[in-house]
């Protein structure tokens, strides 16, 4: 797993996040989408909501659809993601010293149009999110289709950041810390589904 997860270390540490684009297989990416989408065909999601409780839903900021993964009621293939992620926090504990003691992790469906505007992970009440963790679902992904992350890499030396986009192809996972970059969700011509979390701490 070293050859996976190294260049996301990399990344973070030379860019302010990483990247990889085989963290799922493309037979994993299309069971997960399946099963996805056959939660939600069961009533299983709900409208995001923003704030650290997340109650308030507030569709001019974000427009997404989630369900929250749970260890305990997981199929073999959700439970599959969640030992990789495991495997991903051991090894950044092992190389990185973060004290990585938890995760947390989400389904998230962006019907067409909607988006998620610019913000941190990180809430001000609560500083446990330490690494933000998105992996898409998507399959035949298209430029044209959008739906890209954008990020806002903040430059310390000459007060300004710089925008980098990253299209929300099916396998490729990106991570980057929570209190660190804004980032924002672009609209898409066409469903946007991914497993979105975060890497946390115990304070």
């Amino acid at each position: 797993m070293n050859e996976l997860f190294e260049p996301i270390i990399d990344g973070i540490l030379n860019e302010g996040y990483g990247l990889t684009d085989n963290f799922l297989s493309a037979d994993e990416v299309t069971t997960l989408a399946s099963r996805l989408r056959q939660r939600r065909e069961a009533g299983q999601f709900k409208a995001a909501g923003i704030g650290n409780q997340q109650v308030k839903v507030e569709q001019t900021i974000r427009g997404d659809e989630i369900l929250w993964l749970d260890e305990g009621t997981a199929t073999a293939e959700e439970t599959t993601f969640l030992k990789r992620v495991g495997s991903f926090v051991e090894y950044v504990n092992q190389t990185c010293y973060l004290g990585l003691r938890d995760y947390e992790f989400h389904y998230a469906l962006y019907p067409p149009s909607t988006f998620y505007k610019r913000h941190l992970d990180q809430f001000r009440s609560d500083s446990r999110r330490k690494l933000s963790v998105i992996c898409y679902l998507n399959t035949d992904w298209q430029e044209t289709d959008g739906g890209q992350l954008a990020l806002y890499l903040p430059d310390a030396d000459n007060n300004t950041e710089r925008q980098v986009t990253i299209s929300p192809l099916g396998g490729r996972l990106v991570c980057f810390e929570s209190a660190r970059l804004e980032h924002e969700v672009l609209p898409a011509t066409r469903e946007r589904l991914s497993v979105t979390g975060w890497l946390k701490t115990n304070y």
